[in-house]
């Protein structure tokens, strides 16, 4: 058996409809799974009309906190560029952001998309850029399924302390039938 890791700060940031809350009660499962204490918490804007999404989970021997503090992250997922962009003060000297290369245009917002992966791009070493959205479209027909692909992606690069089957059998119990097969189908498209 692995050693058990005393605790993993994960923050998810994206807009409304990027399924964050889906993504957290998946990842919630599988540490409890693995044996762990567990932790979550979901901030929500106006997450219906695509406001910004954030959700932290903890998860360890033992975690009295839901919340990832500040300079405490392990990983940052960024389900939409700009949205990453707030979880830079999660970060610590050795935080790895795994990044989904999307971008949600906001009426009035002061970046491009240019503007915020140059922005990005300064974390050189710790910035994992993926193409998840335009993957899982090209493949499977649905950019939604970005989320499931890229916690996929960080359990099989061991960006996170949590074995691929035990998320697999994580989405087989949280993902209605209907939308099922779809799912492992982009946890199999992050094997490759």
């Amino acid at each position: 058996m692995a050693k058990k890791i005393n605790q993993f700060n994960l923050v998810i940031l994206g807009t409304g409809g990027q399924g964050q809350i889906t993504l957290l009660q998946i990842l919630a499962e599988t540490a409890l799974r693995e044996g762990y204490d567990v932790k979550t918490s979901e901030l929500h804007g106006l997450s219906q009309r695509g406001g910004s999404v954030e959700v932290h989970i903890r998860f360890g021997k033992k975690i009295y906190s839901p919340l990832v503090s500040q300079g405490k992250g392990d990983l940052i997922l960024g389900l939409e560029i700009q949205e990453v962009l707030s979880g830079f003060n999660f970060a610590k000297k050795n935080t790895i952001f795994l990044v989904n290369n999307y971008f949600v245009p906001i009426l009035g917002g002061e970046f491009s998309k240019e503007k915020a992966l140059e922005i990005l791009k300064q974390l050189k070493k710790s910035l994992i850029l993926v193409e998840a959205s335009k993957i899982c479209q090209e493949k499977l027909g649905k950019e939604i399924l970005a989320g499931i692909y890229l916690i996929s992606l960080a359990s099989f690069k061991k960006l996170i302390p949590l074995k691929p089957e035990s998320i697999l059998k994580s989405i087989k119990k949280i993902i209605p039938e209907k939308y099922l097969e779809l799912n492992i189908k982009a946890f199999n498209l992050a094997k490759s």
